[in-house]
């Protein structure tokens, strides 16, 4: 070989460049079309916020006021946009302060990639400054996580991460990153972005003699009944479970989760499943021959009593996720693919078909919970005003076109029962976790990852003392949120079930709170509060029309209780009207 073909091979083997692990990580985001970071400095990912400072036209960064804000900002943005959240934070508590946002993110299924500083490598294991073993601290409220000690992993370890987070189910990821691997200058060759593990499967092969035997069993039904999670919305597959029910004539019910996949006003829609759910589905499930579950996993919460959980039907489950078919709830037929592949082969195979009679049960159903629960509700007699009309009111005035950000409570349940909407990923909470403090932050990202449609926080007076020094990023980031305090001078769900299986023994739930108009007004957030009738919709519509954030704290019935409600220990049958 001659001198011209050596230089030839050696330029061909050499690195693009030399690369900083920092500038490696943004690098990657940049690939993966990330646009805006939620995050918190500190000393241990000082070298990354260092990096920042040079993409600052291509990386938008969210400074929020406490690192669980941070991630809940990331699940707001993700389960908006349908998008990867992505976060930062130091080590030892700004780590440890996003374990709580994780357990959130995982139970949920919300992609999100966690970056992480980490002290140097050599110092791992000594107890230094803010270490914290942060990988086995969150490793059961992960997807999955890993620690990098050096440079070179960082391109590839990131690319498995974005793409473990968001297929398949998708679910929060940790990347633990040792300041050594940020600071190490390394050869860099690009990024390429994952779209294979060797031991990983996010959509398995669907089994067609599966769907098969589940469209006999549904043409064979008299009773059918479709009850559907959020398994839809994270498959984008709503269009195709539309046609599904539209042919096959089944009503559908929808988890908290699960709310928004379908416009709440579809006539075969028949409300929600769950404790405070609607009346029809709950007692029906009992009722049904054939049980269709779609991207759900049978929660206690749905469920009630499992001993007495639909023993009479057949049961078919839909699911992404192995694990979730015969879990909890046994399953005739398990259909394990993505939805949005499964669906329509199952919609070819079903018949067209209308069950009149079966869906009048339903609307008998919802005509006697109006009777007894919606209309008094709607429309109080006492001077308090209602959240339930409070609700309403929002619903008239953002015409079911609104993102509805809630916290965790009373007012979760009264807004996901009464709240209407009529395109996807509107219906924003905290589900299998009741993370309370979610909302404020929650709604921070959502509106930066929904451009368009108004964000509304709905939150109870004590889960918004949990967050409320998000009002900072608020007024740092000029977010556009509107803040909707539903204020009933309790602990609402804790007091109502003190009320009913405690003997109204009220420990520890009459929460003070401070002048959330002034606290807010010190953010430079405006706002007002109200507590009668006549000034409510004014108000609201002042809230709704204002340019930039706004804050409007409603106070309602002090001992209002939410109704229907399933008993704990109960089935689902014997849900209370009142």
């Amino acid at each position: 070989m001659d001198t011209l073909e050596l230089q030839t091979v050696k330029e061909a083997k050499q690195p693009i460049s030399q690369l900083s692990g920092s500038k490696a990580v943004l690098e990657a985001f940049v690939a993966e079309g990330v646009d805006t970071i939620f995050g918190y400095p500190g000393g241990a990912i000082m070298p990354i916020y260092d990096a920042l400072y040079d993409y600052h036209d291509q990386l938008k960064h969210i400074l929020v006021r406490h690192e669980q804000g941070a991630i809940h900002a990331a699940q707001g943005y993700a389960r908006v946009s349908g998008r990867t959240g992505v976060v930062f934070a130091t080590s030892g508590p700004g780590a440890t302060n996003l374990v709580t946002g994780l357990a959130d993110a995982m139970i949920d299924s919300t992609p999100v990639v966690c970056v992480t500083g980490q002290v140097f490598a050599h110092l791992l294991g000594t107890d230094a400054f803010q270490e914290t073993d942060v990988i086995n601290i969150t490793t059961p409220v992960t997807k999955w996580n890993y620690q990098v000690t050096d440079a070179n992993e960082i391109p590839a370890v990131l690319a498995k991460a974005f793409y473990i987070a968001g297929s398949g189910r998708p679910g929060p990821v940790l990347i633990d990153i040792t300041k050594n691997a940020q600071l190490q200058l390394f050869d860099y060759e690009g990024y390429t972005k994952c779209d294979h593990i060797r031991s990983y499967r996010p959509k398995p092969i669907v089994r067609k003699e599966y769907v098969e035997a589940a469209a006999k069993m549904i043409n064979a039904a008299e009773k059918p009944f479709v009850i559907f999670g959020q398994g839809v919305i994270l498959g984008k597959a709503e269009k195709e479970f539309l046609q599904f029910i539209e042919k096959a004539g089944i009503p559908a019910a929808w988890t908290i989760m699960g709310m928004s996949a379908i416009p709440t006003e579809h006539p075969l829609a028949v409300g929600m499943l769950g404790m405070h759910g609607n009346y029809g589905p709950n007692v029906l499930t009992n009722e049904c021959d054939v049980l269709i579950a779609i991207g759900m996993r049978f929660d206690d919460r749905v469920t009630g009593r499992l001993d007495k959980y639909a023993k009479q039907a057949k049961v078919i489950h839909l699911d992404i996720d192995p694990a979730e078919i015969d879990k909890n709830v046994k399953a005739n037929i398990g259909v394990w693919g993505d939805c949005k592949e499964t669906l329509p082969m199952l919609t070819q195979l079903v018949e067209q078909k209308v069950y009149p009679q079966w869906l009048k049960k339903f609307n008998d159903f919802k005509n006697q919970e109006e009777e007894i629960c919606i209309v008094p509700e709607m429309n109080p007699t006492g001077e308090a005003l209602s959240m339930a009309e409070v609700i309403n009111l929002l619903n008239e005035l953002t015409k079911g076109e609104a993102v509805i950000v809630t916290d965790v409570g009373q007012h979760q349940m009264v807004t996901c029962r009464y709240a209407k909407y009529k395109s996807s990923k509107s219906n924003i909470t905290s589900g299998g976790l009741g993370t309370m403090g979610f909302a404020l932050p929650a709604a921070i990202g959502a509106s930066f990852g929904e451009a368009v449609r108004t964000v509304v926080a709905v939150i109870g007076d004590g889960g918004f003392q949990m967050t409320i020094q998000e009002l900072g990023t608020i007024m740092q980031s000029e977010a556009n949120v509107k803040i909707l305090i539903l204020n009933n001078q309790f602990l609402g769900m804790v007091r109502q079930w003190q009320q009913l299986f405690h003997d109204k023994r009220y420990s520890f739930v009459d929460i003070a709170s401070p002048d959330y108009v002034q606290v807010a007004k010190g953010y430079r957030i405006p706002g007002q509060k109200v507590d009668k009738r006549e000034q409510l919709r004014t108000a609201m519509q002042t809230m709704l029309e204002q340019k930039g954030s706004y804050l409007l704290e409603v106070m309602v019935g002090k001992e209002d209780n939410v109704f229907p409600m399933v008993p704990q220990g109960c089935s689902v049958s014997e849900i209370r009207l009142k």
